[in-house]
């Protein structure tokens, strides 16, 4: 009889599973988008400074959290993941985003709950570009059903480059939800949090549609310096 083959225990799994990343990353000759380490994406030292140190900010009334500052390795990454398309780092944002989550619901009392993830809407250009939406690929992995509510109800300037004011004049009036909301409790999900304004924005329009927002999440969030 052949022999009784037994799965392999998580631990195992996960060990494997690591030496095969570290290996596709060699053959493919990998830059660790952290330090630039050559041979791997992800270095394992820039991989352990993405340990989650959530940020608590408001945006549009409501608690905003994230679970990294945007800067150093977290900067990195979201960089090779938006602009090089490397999308299996995502897994290595997710314990951060799952912080800032857990850090919301800290703060709900019994009355609220998160029924729905609802991502900030990609540009028609930027998936044009990249072929993917990062606050999706992100709020997927929340466990939290998602739904991509939110549409462009007109154009806008690109953010970059804009102060804290005309961020949120960019931006105001630019989003629209597609269904009602019926009162069920919604958490606003992005990748980079900068001023808030795109966040507050998705808060606005998602009210208006009869939601309630509980919150909003982000993996990162620029620092504030003075």
């Amino acid at each position: 009889m052949p022999a009784e083959i037994r799965p392999l225990p998580p631990s195992d799994r996960d060990r494997v599973r690591r030496l095969l990343l570290d290996v596709a990353d060699f053959v493919f000759a990998s830059v660790c988008a952290g330090c630039g380490t050559a041979g791997t994406a992800l270095c394992r030292a820039c991989e352990a400074a993405l340990v989650p140190s959530p940020i608590r900010r408001t945006s549009g009334g409501v608690p905003l959290w994230a679970g990294l500052a945007f800067d150093g390795v977290a900067a990195g990454v979201l960089r090779a993941i938006k602009e090089d398309g490397q999308t299996s780092l995502i897994r290595t944002l997710r314990p951060a985003l799952a912080a800032a989550v857990d850090a919301q619901r800290a703060g709900l009392d019994e009355r609220h709950r998160i029924d729905v993830v609802v991502p900030i809407p990609t540009s028609r250009s930027a998936f044009r570009r990249r072929g993917f939406r990062v606050p999706e690929l992100l709020a997927r992995g929340t466990g939290i059903p998602m739904r991509r509510l939110l549409v462009p109800a007109r154009r806008v300037r690109d953010q970059r480059g804009l102060g804290a004011e005309d961020r949120h004049r960019n931006v105001e009036g630019a989003l629209i939800a597609q269904r009602p909301g019926a009162g069920a409790g919604a958490l606003v999900v992005d990748d980079v949090v900068t001023t808030g304004a795109t966040c507050a924005e998705a808060v606005r329009a998602l009210r208006a549609a009869g939601f309630h927002i509980v919150g909003a999440v982000a993996v990162a969030a620029t620092p504030r310096h003075g």
